[in-house]
């Protein structure tokens, strides 16, 4: 089965915060939890791929770059995106059909705009997810803590489903490269 890690908007200003953001929820927990799971992949020969928001730094600059502290494999591509969707403009879902992908694992920032955008819109689309449970972040929005959130959303999407390709949810230490979408298929 052909397979991919797909790692949304960790950029240095997402995640930290700046001026104008806040940082997201256990920062440094996310951090390490996108580099424990790199290291799956790559130990599975599993392609990475980063997806960085064009509005975070203006598109430049230390805060746009993939968060310093992120073990970026060498061989990983990079797509740069205008809008919430990951795929809309960036030729990333090209990108998958070429590899002929049937199944990506997300991750990164922020919960309910570009992971739950990228969720939905890989299902849609012919692939099975599995979202990273401890695996995404966001900061506070001003009805729900972050923590409200993101449980929300993984309570949401886990078993999402459009017909034939769906998301499940589970936990970074789970062997997350070895889909279980077949046996909720059944």
């Amino acid at each position: 089965m052909n397979q991919l890690l797909l790692i949304i908007d960790a950029q240095q200003d997402l995640i930290e915060g700046n001026g104008d953001e806040q940082p997201v929820f256990k920062k440094e927990r996310l951090v390490e939890t996108i580099n424990l799971v790199i290291t799956k992949a790559s130990n599975s020969h599993i392609p990475v791929v980063f997806v960085r928001d064009l509005d975070v730094g203006q598109g430049t600059g230390k805060g746009f770059q993939i968060h310093e502290d992120i073990n970026v494999p060498e061989n990983s591509l990079v797509f740069d995106k205008s809008a919430t969707n990951s795929f809309h403009g960036t030729g990333l879902m090209e990108h998958l059909k070429s590899l002929e992908t049937q199944h990506i694992v997300i991750m990164g920032c922020a919960t309910q705009h570009c992971i739950d955008t990228a969720v939905r819109t890989a299902t849609i689309n012919g692939l099975d997810v599995t979202l990273v449970e401890d695996g995404h972040s966001t900061p506070d929005s001003k009805s729900l803590s972050a923590e409200q959130i993101i449980q929300h959303h993984n309570e949401t999407l886990h078993g999402h489903y459009n017909v034939e390709n769906f998301s499940i949810v589970r936990n970074s230490e789970e062997d997350l490269f070895t889909p279980a979408h077949d046996s909720y298929r059944e």
